[in-house]
């Protein structure tokens, strides 16, 4: 765990965590920080207070002690999320310190009820204030379904600090290079494809959500973007509200100037015209992310989707209907409400077809509303013909995602 002042009377505790599944379900192979903010004035309240990951809760009270903070002079913790990456420790402390007062939403202190049996608790409604004393002024501001609907902003308003949770957040370990001004070319790379990985894994269900409180940041004054995960941005606080802006475009269809292939085949006829996708698409110089189901992980296609403006789908018939895993894949995306990506599919049948009505079925169920060039099917393996239609398809979609490009 590093201790870090981002501004006076404001540290960071941030710890690395790895080999985890996030919320029990997404693989993140680069694993996450979690993040929490200690504001000091006369009193002393700690943000977003992260659990012992590495089995120790006393290893977050001795950090506190090293930035001059007993852990038995606390005074209010601020929950803005009620998830146990940001509330899990509270139990333990109880055990150290009774007299605390919980400061959250009303629909957070229903859940700290449930998980925890917590009672003593300041429910806070939007521009409500806490003053700690010494300059130091806390206002809080309730982003319901981000991404759970008890969330809020705590904004301190002497250093104009957001402590912004979930949002503005990313995947991603951080090394040494925990604030956006620090950041090397590299490591700005790396936080923008993590950034959307995160977005997409955790976020997109919520996106109308996330647009509201998008704007809800941008009434604010603000300095500093202090998430529950990822880097702090001290430097330019505005662009990873633009990226926010950016990522919410993309899960309504926008997207990068590249294309994901989402993939399957049984028996290698329906790879033979990814083969040539592949070639089409190298010949026209456009990027693609190509992707085999089910040997990738559900986090990197979703993630992969989510950021590509044009989408095809190869997957042949089985058993009247689409190749499961790819079928899969589609519903994962439609519960992620990934809307309006311009797409083609085609694949491959044997005695009967039955995939592209069950592909229709999917998208209408999940009202995904994607924009799909006609679908190339065949028999067995692809003729040439068949391969010249899948060609022409492959260049219509290229066309039509031209309008959807955000970089």
């Amino acid at each position: 765990m590093k201790k870090l002042k981002i501004a006076d009377g404001i540290h960071m505790l941030t710890m690395n965590v790895k080999d985890i599944l996030f919320e029990g379900i997404w693989k993140i192979a680069n694993g996450v920080t979690l993040n929490s903010y200690i504001v000091q004035g006369e009193k002393t309240a700690i943000i977003d207070g992260v659990i012992g990951w590495d089995g120790v809760p006393e290893t977050l009270y001795r950090n506190l002690e090293e930035i001059g903070v007993e852990p038995q002079n606390i005074d209010y913790l601020i929950v803005n999320h009620m998830e146990p990456d940001h509330s899990g420790w509270i139990s333990n402390f109880r055990k150290i310190k009774d007299d605390f007062k919980i400061v959250c939403t009303d629909k957070a202190a229903r859940i700290l009820a449930s998980f925890y049996g917590e009672d003593k608790i300041k429910i806070v409604k939007e521009g409500d204030t806490l003053d700690l004393g010494k300059g130091k002024i806390l206002s809080f501001h309730p982003v319901p379904n981000v991404h759970w609907p008890d969330t809020m902003y705590t904004y301190e308003k002497g250093t104009k600090t957001l402590f912004s949770c979930d949002m503005f957040g990313a995947f991603g370990r951080m090394g040494e290079h925990c604030f956006d001004d620090e950041l090397t070319p590299e490591e700005i790379d790396f936080f923008e494809v993590e950034g959307i990985r995160y977005f997409s894994n955790v976020m997109a269900t919520f996106t109308p959500s996330l647009k509201k409180a998008v704007e809800k940041a941008k009434t604010m004054e603000i300095n500093i973007i202090a998430p529950g995960h990822g880097p702090v941005y001290r430097k330019n606080p505005q662009k990873i509200i633009d990226d926010y802006v950016r990522f919410s475009q993309y899960a309504d269809g926008a997207g990068k100037n590249e294309v994901t292939i989402l993939w399957g085949s049984m028996y290698g006829m329906t790879a033979k015209a990814v083969d040539c996708v592949e070639k089409i698409l190298q010949r026209e110089g456009v990027k693609y992310n190509k992707l085999e189901m089910p040997l990738e992980s559900e986090s990197t296609m979703v993630a992969s989707v989510f950021k590509s403006a044009g989408i095809i789908i190869a997957a042949p018939t089985y058993e009247y209907k689409l190749f499961p895993p790819v079928a899969a894949a589609l519903n994962e995306l439609g519960r992620k409400k990934i809307t309006g990506k311009a797409a083609f599919r085609l694949g491959s049948f044997g005695w009967s077809g039955g995939a592209e009505k069950e592909l229709h079925e999917i998208m209408e169920r999940n009202r995904m509303n994607w924009d799909f060039v006609e679908s190339v099917e065949f028999e067995g393996a692809p003729k040439e013909e068949d391969l010249n239609k899948v060609e022409a398809g492959v260049l219509k979609l290229l066309e039509k995602m031209k309008e959807k490009i955000v970089e």
